[in-house]
């Protein structure tokens, strides 16, 4: 019957928008009925509230709408509004604590939500009905309608996560809440913050105050990250930053506002450079040399979770004084955030050190440890205590799964299914993080994007299904979204790597996975570049590129070229010529002629350029043929 019922919608609202002026929301509602008419905005109409509790949403769109529209609309309570906010006084099971119910018509629009969560929700609907340019930062003339519309609306997970990286590449605090207020127009609900890692220590610990005089900052380099020259000794260090504690209270009040809850990352036990460039004792080396990291090469890894790295960045789990040193900072990120969960990091501790040093070595003897490998498990479960004193629960990459013994903590799985069905099975509540949430991978023609290994197109991110065959979806609280910082320099870039993607996966993570449809989702998505554009958010157009793969064996090379969207003219040149719509136009694979060739290849619409230049050269075509 359900399956019915979501086959129904989807035609019925496939036909609405065959009748109606279409419809652009992300992520998409449930259920949406469309009809005639609209609400005409004026700077007559009214905002009401019917209680307190409904107060703040109301104020956040009249200040939102004064903005773009000039109109001062003072909220009132009361249940008059043309734009009315409501409370349900009998909470309606069906859209649960975040969900909503919007119904506009030429009357008025009415959003209802048993909680002020939900009513924040229906507000982002109502502004995404509403023109693009209600995202001008200047007064806009234009007729501010919204169309008649019924929408009931709920989230599929809980956990809506998105993860921001701010040690490889420092973000101001500024930069973090233009940030959060981004991700909650799409309702995001957990902030994660990568607080700590080679790179940069971000977050003031007043007790080790080291740990930002020393460990924030790092020697100023560019280029790709693994590939930057080390300190040199002398160098001043200069680059990074931290955020105070009471930049952190700030940052998390406006998340608070907006329904996220920030989740602060410690990464312990690897990835711990910074922390050791501050305390050298930490480690089992005790290395004085030990300086911030810049992106410069220290780690090989050589596949199937084999990996060496050539520096000590593990803290040493058999000295008290690490832990002494842990509880002191888990004392004071748990009074700063309300959050239940500290995430302690976890992945990829290197055992090399480990397996050479005394005091380790005394350790698993002690223990009866077979293999260093244990010692992480013992790591985990102390530093699992300490977060436990401090009225928190562990969460913690897949990694940390053998050392935690409490069923209450969070298992964050980015590797194998296996390994979910494991936690799962311990009783750990599970957030999914595979390789379709890494928002720091290449989403287009590697040429033209950025450095990094892998690939994660739009059309990867919205095909996933964050559910594991085998594990009670119970257990799955939901999924977020990593954003690996590794490949980005500034604010701008940020947002490159986020959006469209971070489209995607909202969707993935809210609306009924069967209900998705690609070619409506790309139209949304290109309706929301352009309101992008008003907002002066940036974003990637990576979806118009062509996709050049090679075929064939050395000698002879097959061309075949695609697009991710369909309706695209692709034109292309093998004889040095700039390619564009007089040039040869694909229809078909083709065989390259033999010599030092370049292969020149761009996408029309219409009749204009909107894809990439995308030039590959002989040594390029002949990597993606060995590729194959």
């Amino acid at each position: 019957m359900k399956r019915f019922t979501v086959l129904f919608l989807f035609f019925y609202v496939a036909t609405v928008y065959g009748q109606y002026p279409a419809i652009s929301l992300i992520p998409q509602p449930v259920e949406m009925k469309q009809s005639n008419g609209s609400f005409l905005l004026t700077r007559t109409s009214t905002i009401g509230f019917d209680s307190q509790e409904s107060r703040k949403t109301a104020e956040m769109l009249a200040q939102k709408l004064k903005v773009s529209t000039g109109f001062s609309i003072k909220p009132q309570q009361g249940k008059a509004g043309s734009i009315q906010f409501n409370l349900n006084k009998t909470a309606v099971a069906q859209i649960g604590k975040e969900g909503y119910s919007l119904v506009s018509s030429p009357n008025g629009v009415i959003i209802n939500a048993n909680t002020p969560a939900g009513l924040f929700y229906g507000m982002q609907t109502l502004l995404q009905l509403l023109p693009k340019e209600i995202e001008s930062k200047t007064v806009v003339a234009t007729k501010w309608t919204v169309p008649s519309v019924k929408i009931t609306d709920y989230p599929r997970f809980s956990w809506r996560g998105l993860m921001l990286d701010v040690s490889r590449t420092f973000f101001t605090k500024e930069e973090v809440i233009r940030y959060i207020d981004q991700i909650s127009r799409y309702k995001y609900n957990i902030f994660h913050m990568h607080l700590t890692d080679d790179n940069g220590w971000r977050i003031e610990i007043k007790s080790l105050p080291k740990l930002t005089e020393v460990g924030a900052w790092r020697v100023p380099r560019y280029g790709l990250y693994g590939g930057r020259a080390e300190p040199k000794p002398g160098e001043a260090a200069t680059a990074g930053g931290f955020y105070t504690q009471s930049d952190i209270k700030e940052i998390i009040q406006f998340a608070k506002d907006r329904y996220i809850e920030v989740i602060p990352e410690i990464d312990v036990p690897a990835h711990n450079m910074a922390a050791i460039a501050s305390y050298p004792e930490l480690c089992c080396t005790k290395d004085t040399t030990m300086k911030v990291n810049p992106g410069s090469h220290f780690s090989y890894f050589y596949g199937d979770g084999v990996f060496r790295m050539t520096k000590d960045n593990n803290l040493n789990p058999s000295d008290e004084k690490v832990y002494e040193f842990l509880d002191k900072i888990f004392t004071e990120v748990a009074a700063l955030f309300p959050t239940p969960y500290i995430h302690i990091g976890g992945d990829e501790c290197y055992k090399g050190f480990w397996a050479n040093d005394p005091g380790c070595l005394a350790l698993m003897k002690k223990m009866n440890m077979k293999h260093p490998i244990e010692l992480q498990a013992y790591f985990v479960k102390r530093v699992e205590a300490i977060v436990k004193s401090k009225g928190k629960k562990l969460a913690a990459w897949d990694e940390s799964l053998p050392g935690s013994t409490d069923p209450e903590a969070l298992m964050m799985i980015w590797h194998e299914d296996r390994i979910a069905v494991e936690a799962a099975e311990k009783g750990h509540p599970i957030v999914l993080t595979p390789a379709f949430s890494f928002l720091n991978l290449p989403q287009g023609e590697v040429t033209v994007e950025p450095l990094s290994y892998g690939m994660n197109r739009l059309k990867d991110c919205y095909g996933y299904n964050p559910v594991i065959e085998g594990v009670d979806i119970k257990k799955i609280l939901g999924s977020e979204a990593l954003m690996w910082s590794d490949v980005m320099q500034n604010q701008y870039q940020l947002e490159y790597m986020t959006w469209p993607r971070g489209w995607a996966l909202a969707e993935d993570f809210w609306s009924p996975h069967a209900s998705k449809n690609w070619t409506n989702f790309y139209q949304r998505v290109e309706n929301e570049f352009s309101r992008s554009y008003i907002a002066g958010v940036n974003y990637s157009t990576a979806i118009y590129d062509a996709i050049v793969s090679v075929t064939g064996k050395e000698g002879k090379m097959t061309i075949k070229i695609d697009t991710e969207i369909p309706d695209l003219d692709i034109y292309y040149t093998i004889d040095e010529a700039m390619p564009g719509r007089f040039s040869p136009k694909y229809s078909k694979p083709f065989d390259l002629p033999e010599g030092p060739i370049t292969l020149r290849v761009v996408t029309y619409r219409g009749g204009q350029p909107i894809g990439h230049l995308i030039a590959l050269n002989q040594e390029e075509l002949k990597k993606r043929l060995a590729a194959k």
